[in-house]
């Protein structure tokens, strides 16, 4: 793996060449989609490993720290401190990398902290209105003030043990250790009630920082959660009722709170919130179906709801505007886009064949087998998904057109493969899911 981060590092030289970057970043996933390990269990030295979690949020943090590059490009023609924006955006792969591949609680607190920082820069730096400062602050505060708990809770927990590394760490029955260990991750994921910080953020932030926001750094939290869940069994088993409760009825909420939104990306963020619940639900009930069900659909929310932050940039370069009443009848001015708003709508309310369709089913049929009362809202958050997904295709592209508006370009090949690239790996990947199962 260390091959990976300092190919990373040797590409800050190239800043100054756009394309060259972004066609490295995909060699990247390239190399490490061929590596030639059984992933059950890989330790690689260094307090570095590779099991199969880790792989596939490696391969997403690359694939979508390209296709940011590529959704950026306006960043490029007006020559808006390109080769800063390029800087962050590798510093925060290489900090991803580092997250995912650690084995080490300590290290990973680092890089898991310091993953902020290139984030509030892209937030800061290259946002849209000066709102973006109050943005940034909140999510810095809410991430900052539910990770002190998880910093004094590692190094207890190395008092404790002698070691911070996942695989020969005891196993404890500390309540309070257990609660400074997941809060930092509630937060980050955002479980419901935690969440206010994610929509702010999603508003105010560049293309760049939604895609990485939605992509990556929401999931940094189940995987956290995965990571740590082995170290405090007996306080899951006993208390994961409370955030499985709490994770119903917020999902629920915040499904009906989609349909009330006339800004795009708020619409977008807090249907992640609602995704990012049953994901949550899936992890807590200590399932092997619940743990899978929850890595697909990270997996496939990280692609789709990157790709319809992608869809809402495309409209917002074209009409200076992300409101819903002025963007209505935009299928008499861009046809063709149509057709990617249908494909990742309908892959947002997990219809066949994408990989949300899969890990919805994992994580009902562990529920289930959880509790059958939970039937009850898992049909509402089903039924409201689908309620919100058609509300944003139908609002966004039928109707009538705002009469400000004059013909522009339908879209260019950038954009169409920048949409492509998100859609086949979400949908095609459902051939070869076995790859993505936890044993």
């Amino acid at each position: 793996m260390l091959k990976i981060a300092f190919f990373i590092i040797f590409m800050i030289p190239l800043l100054f060449n756009y394309w060259m970057v972004q066609s490295l970043m995909f060699t990247v996933c390239f190399m490490i989609y061929f590596l030639n390990y059984d992933f059950d269990y890989v330790c690689l030295g260094y307090n570095l490993s590779l099991d199969l979690i880790s792989m596939g949020f490696i391969l997403l943090s690359f694939w979508i720290g390209a296709l940011m590059i590529m959704a950026s490009s306006a960043i490029k023609f007006i020559n808006n401190y390109v080769n800063e924006f390029m800087l962050m955006v590798l510093l925060l792969m290489f900090l991803l990398f580092m997250s995912f591949c650690v084995n080490n609680l300590l290290l990973f607190y680092i890089f898991f902290e310091s993953s902020l920082i290139p984030t509030l820069m892209l937030i800061f730096g290259w946002g849209y209105q000066p709102e973006r400062l109050f943005s940034g602050y909140y999510l810095l505060f809410y991430t900052l003030t539910a990770s002190l708990p998880l910093l004094v809770s590692i190094l207890y927990y190395y008092n404790l043990n002698g070691s911070c590394v996942y695989v020969i760490s005891s196993f404890n029955s500390n309540f309070i250790l257990y609660l400074g260990l997941i809060m930092a991750f509630l937060v980050k994921l955002p479980m419901f009630l935690f969440h206010f910080w994610l929509p702010k953020a999603h508003v105010e932030a560049p293309i760049s920082g939604s895609m990485i926001l939605a992509g990556i750094l929401l999931k940094l939290g189940g995987y956290g959660l995965l990571r740590i869940m082995y170290l405090t069994p007996y306080c899951f088993v006993n208390f994961n009722f409370v955030w499985i409760s709490i994770s119903l009825y917020g999902g629920l909420l915040v499904s009906f709170i989609c349909l009330i939104q006339s800004d795009l990306k708020s619409l977008i963020a807090y249907s992640s919130v609602s995704h990012m619940s049953l994901v949550l639900m899936g992890i807590m009930t200590l399932f092997c179906w619940g743990f899978t069900g929850s890595y697909i659909l990270m997996l496939g929310h990280g692609l789709c709801s990157s790709g319809l932050f992608c869809l809402s940039n495309i409209m917002y370069e074209r009409l200076m505007s992300r409101s819903l009443f002025v963007s209505s009848g935009l299928m008499s001015f861009m046809p063709s886009m149509t057709l990617m708003w249908f494909m990742f709508c309908s892959s947002n309310m997990a219809s066949p064949p994408s990989m949300n369709l899969l890990g919805e089913i994992m994580i009902i049929n562990s529920l289930l087998s959880w509790s059958s009362m939970t039937i009850i809202f898992l049909m509402g958050m089903s039924f409201m998904s689908a309620c919100y997904s058609f509300y944003l295709f139908s609002y966004s592209q039928h109707g009538n057109y705002y009469s400000g508006l004059y013909s522009f370009s339908c879209g260019y090949v950038r954009e169409y493969l920048l949409l492509i690239l998100h859609w086949i790996p979400l949908n095609l990947f459902v051939l070869k899911i076995e790859m993505f199962v936890l044993h």
